[in-house]
């Protein structure tokens, strides 16, 4: 029996590591500043961890078809973060598939609004991880939704947000970013 499940456990991680992280479609999202998995730029951080909190530029390939407008979300999923949310970005129009690097506050699509983050202020807040608790992963979630505009409170837990716009999600990729001090 143990057998068994070691060949199953091999099939899988074969499958796994072959197959696209992107959905069926090949919608995906990329980033000229970091690739997936890899350490963000200094430069991303907040100012008490070294940076000079810059959101960092984020573009995104072959959406679906039937799209009316995107939603972006960065959350840090470490257990000490609790879901910290990073960046919430909504009603990002269907023609758009680019933030450019700095653009959080400053240079953002017309129409797009940016929710308030868990520091408490609007638009991008860097990565700040306590000293010592290791490596972070901040998820970057591009949101493919069936809506052109979405109505929800400016303040929202990831849980909340992600609960929110569910009904409206046709379609989400994500690309993950790692910070530590």
């Amino acid at each position: 029996m143990g057998r068994f499940f070691g060949v199953i456990f091999m099939v899988c991680a074969i499958l796994c590591s072959v197959l696209p992280a992107t959905a069926q479609n090949g919608f995906r999202l990329m980033s000229l500043d970091f690739s997936n998995e890899s350490v963000l730029p200094a430069w991303c951080a907040m100012p008490g961890a070294g940076g000079n909190n810059i959101s960092p530029e984020l573009h995104w390939t072959n959406p679906p078809d039937d799209i009316a407008s995107f939603a972006l979300a960065v959350i840090d999923e470490h257990p000490i973060a609790r879901r910290w949310v990073h960046w919430v970005v909504i009603n990002i129009p269907a023609n758009v598939t680019t933030l450019e690097r700095g653009a959080s506050m400053k240079k953002m699509p017309e129409g797009v609004r940016e929710l308030i983050n868990s520091y408490g202020f609007r638009g991008y807040g860097g990565p700040q991880p306590p000293v010592g608790t290791g490596v972070h992963r901040y998820v970057f979630t591009i949101y493919a939704l069936k809506v052109p505009q979405l109505n929800i409170p400016d303040r929202l837990s990831a849980g909340e947000f992600e609960r929110a716009i569910g009904p409206y999600v046709i379609e989400k990729t994500s690309i993950v970013g790692l910070f530590r001090r």
